[in-house]
């Protein structure tokens, strides 16, 4: 028979989805496996890496379903969005036309790569019946205080029309349209995740299945300090310039203090003055750049002098005050105090403007001049030129400042934290609406349960104008207050799509019920789940939000874990010439064209077996070839040892060797698999069973022996490969799917051998190979080497001088 792979993985996928193989229930007798990958935005194709992700995913569900787990493995779609906006604007169709369109195509694609996923929970978030819910847990967030509303200034893309996060911001420009992007100041809602700075840090130590660099990176996005919060008096005005350190030992060495160029006192201080001019010019220069770049450590550091004075309260001298583009107002007060003998970046700011340099820490063996530093003094040391604290350790100088600050009444001890509260607000129409109503009576209102989902209009015109089209559609904008029956208008911001994402993976658990998100008894069953897949590139947005919203929810009764992913596996990217493939690149491989010519069995094959899951994939042509003429050969010697079943007797010459070999690979797969997911070892080891097997197919082999090689050679190549081996195991006369069989045990006994192979080398150059009892003595491989006829002639005519062995590996004879 031919490897026709199209018939194969066309019949199968019909049948599985008729006979819903796949679909999952409680089973409260059964150990749960929750196992999920990131869901996709519907742009309408597959790439390479989405290929990779999923398929690490589904062997990781099959494995566990093989193991008696109840597994839930769910599909969905993170549906709302810029981008369906932009292209309604280009090509003159509705986000929803677009969007809806895209996921038919991609979840065709999806079932043509055999995933084992339970569509009947499939999920979309702009969705109804799932951002109604969005918008309840909105409300929810509201009642516990942790929704509001107020004035920010916000990176803004007149192009898009839209608020842009800091990572949308590359060089002050747009990723996606280019447009330079502008601050801007707007009302925005925003969540208190901050109120969950401590526990989002703390309980990082729990997650133990996460990769380090990612609790690395949410550590330091939360960005935990404890300092000192104290008020420098401006000199003119009197204005109080609140600065957060956790260096007050030196205090004393302050030379400047530097302001944000958004900080409101800015302009007050600066009116007047002959800088007033070049500090506007600074200010709208800064209004290019987002945060990440302005506080970069590769970005110059770049300031203007306001022209005013500040007095420091700890021994009344007056410093200037600048603002410069590595203080940002949402990072503690938004001023930061100048200390450039003991910070290097100060240090350099300083010797840039010619800022005085103040030396208030020195070594113990040694006296620092200014003059002299070629850099700041960061290593601890002791007080000088401050005052009473002359003398004292810095380390000592910390604490005993900071409470000589307090009892004084200038300054207190504070936790700090560079996480601020997350803005949701999105100035655009594809995105779940805010439940919220402004009425000139009774002021914010929120929309009541009961009248969820506050509906998106379908009737919209997209014009390109820099407003959202909500604000002009008065069917949607006009509505009537909750409270007092009068006339009120809507929320026409949308919430930023992680909003959307930050509560998926709960909606899966019980994806249809219209009464309520989830049922308690159904989140608690599943939850938390136990392995999460996807891209290092979410480490912080979605996979801290997704944190806080647990945290949330959990405190409102509705779920009872205190973290929602158990394990996490970031996934490597495909690389192409060592390039991530991109479309802008131009390197990217189709998965269709792929799945087209080879099947979806060869595409999911190569992407497992190239590289280990959390590092980077080299694409190869040749590799993808190699794995489709590896599916050939499995096809056929299943083919070639299935006909001689019917012969085979009830005892085989070589029954030990093919048992060996069977249960080698059952362990190799099984340790491979279940503790490390490293499927490229295991795939490599299914690959040298089929070799064993191949070179014992003339063999004389038990039928038992050859049933149980063949069965377990299909059972540990399913999760992997699950097209051919669901139709080789029917060939072989099974009724029931080889993905609702048991995962193979093996048998330790079996693997255990007689013999082992010896390795024979003349003067340390190998030259033969010989099988040998696993008991023989030294003098027994001696002896035997000795005889093998293929080194008589080698060693005719030479002295042997010593033969060395080492016990099971090899065997060296010195001749001369």
């Amino acid at each position: 028979m031919k490897y026709d792979f199209k018939l194969i993985e066309s019949k199968w996928q019909k049948k599985w989805e008729e006979n819903k193989i796949y679909k999952t229930s409680e089973d409260y007798n059964k150990p749960k496996y929750y196992c999920l990958e990131m869901f996709p935005y519907p742009s309408g194709n597959l790439h390479m890496g989405h290929v990779r992700n999923y398929s690490i995913g589904d062997v990781v569900a099959r494995f566990k379903r093989m193991n008696g787990f109840n597994v839930l493995y769910p599909m969905g779609w993170d549906a709302f969005g810029l981008p369906a906006e932009n292209a309604a604007i280009k090509h003159g169709i509705h986000p929803s036309k677009w969007t809806w369109s895209n996921i038919d195509n991609m979840r065709t694609q999806l079932k043509q790569l055999g995933l084992s996923y339970d569509w009947d929970r499939e999920v979309a978030t702009c969705h109804p019946n799932y951002y109604k819910w969005t918008q309840w847990f909105f409300l929810l967030l509201y009642k516990r205080g942790l929704a509001y509303r107020k004035k920010a200034f916000v990176n803004w893309c007149p192009s898009c029309s839209t608020v842009l996060a800091n990572e949308q911001v590359v060089d002050g420009i747009c990723d996606r349209c280019k447009t330079e992007v502008v601050k801007k100041e707007l009302e925005q809602w925003f969540f208190k995740i901050t109120d969950y700075a401590d526990e989002l840090l703390n309980d990082l130590e729990k997650l133990h299945g996460w990769p380090d660099k990612v609790k690395t990176m949410q550590q330091n996005w939360i960005g935990r300090s404890e300092g000192v919060e104290f008020s420098f008096n401006a000199e003119k005005t009197g204005d109080k310039i609140s600065v957060f350190t956790t260096r007050p030992d030196t205090v004393y060495g302050v030379s400047y203090v530097v302001l944000a160029p958004e900080h409101p006192l800015v302009e007050t201080l600066s009116s007047g003055t002959e800088y007033e001019v070049s500090v506007k010019e600074f200010k709208k220069k800064m209004e290019k750049y987002n945060e990440i770049v302005r506080t970069s450590t590769e970005t110059e550091k770049e300031g203007v002098f306001t022209g005013a004075y500040a007095i420091n309260p700890m021994n009344g001298e007056k410093v200037p005050i600048w603002i410069a583009n590595y203080v940002l107002l949402g990072y503690g007060t938004g001023a930061v105090m100048g200390v450039p003998a003991h910070d290097q970046r100060d240090f350099e700011f300083a010797k840039k403007y010619n800022l005085p340099i103040k030396v208030v820490i020195s070594p113990q063996d040694k006296t620092l001049h200014p003059d002299e530093m070629n850099e700041a003094f960061v290593d601890d040391g002791i007080l000088v030129n401050s005052d009473r604290f002359n003398g004292m350790s810095n380390i000592e100088a910390i604490k005993a400042i900071g409470r000589y600050m307090e009892d004084i009444g200038i300054g207190k001890f504070e936790v700090n934290f560079k996480l601020r509260d997350w803005l949701i607000s999105r100035q655009r129409y594809w995105g779940a609406p805010i439940p919220i109503i402004y009425c000139d009576k009774c002021g914010v209102v929120p929309v009541r349960e009961e009248d969820l989902p506050v509906l998106l209009p379908e009737d919209i015109q997209f014009n390109g104008r820099s407003t959202s089209p909500l604000q002009e559609c008065d069917k949607f904008l006009n509505t009537t207050c909750p409270k007092c029956h009068g006339l009120a208008r809507r929320e026409t911001d949308t919430m930023d799509t992680f909003v959307c994402s930050s509560w998926y993976f709960y909606r899966y658990t019980d994806a249809r019920n219209e009464e309520e998100p989830f049922a308690r008894e159904k989140v608690n069953y599943w939850m938390p789940v136990d392995q999460y897949i996807g891209g290092v590139e979410h480490a912080i947005l979605h996979l801290m939000y997704s944190r806080f919203f647990n945290k949330v929810i959990r405190d409102a009764g509705l779920v009872t874990v205190d973290e929602p992913f158990e394990n996490l596996l970031t996934q490597g990217m495909v690389l192409r010439d060592g390039v991530k493939m991109s479309k802008s690149i131009g390197n990217t491989v189709s998965p269709e064209e792929i799945i087209e010519k080879y099947g979806a069995d060869t595409a999911r094959l190569f992407i497992l077996f190239a590289a280990p899951p959390e590092r980077d994939l080299e694409w190869s042509d040749q590799g993808v070839e190699g794995c489709f003429r590896f599916l050939q050969r499995v096809f056929r010697l299943v083919e070639e040892l299935s006909n001689k079943l019917s012969n085979a007797g009830n005892f085989g010459e070589y029954d030990k060797d093919v048992r060996r070999i069977t249960h080698k690979t059952i362990k190799k797969v099984t340790e491979d698999v279940s503790e490390r997911f490293n499927f490229n070892t295991a795939i490599s080891a299914i690959m040298e069973m089929v070799n064993g097997l191949n070179a014992h197919k003339d063999t004389n082999i038990s039928k038992t022996v050859l049933k149980e090689a063949l069965d377990n050679l299909l059972l540990l190549l399913a999760p992997f490969a699950p097209h051919i081996t669901e139709e080789l195991w029917h060939t072989l006369g099974h009724k029931e799917s080889v993905h609702l069989m048991p995962w193979p045990k093996y048998d330790a006994n079996a693997i255990v051998e007689d013999e082992i192979e010896i390795v024979i080398q003349i003067n340390g150059k190998v030259r033969d190979k010989m099988k040998i009892s696993v008991e023989a003595s030294e003098d027994e491989m001696r002896e035997a080497a000795l005889k093998q006829e293929k080194l008589l002639p080698l060693l005719e005519d030479k002295k042997i001088v010593k033969v060395i062995t080492v016990p099971k590996k090899l065997v060296n004879i010195v001749v001369k």
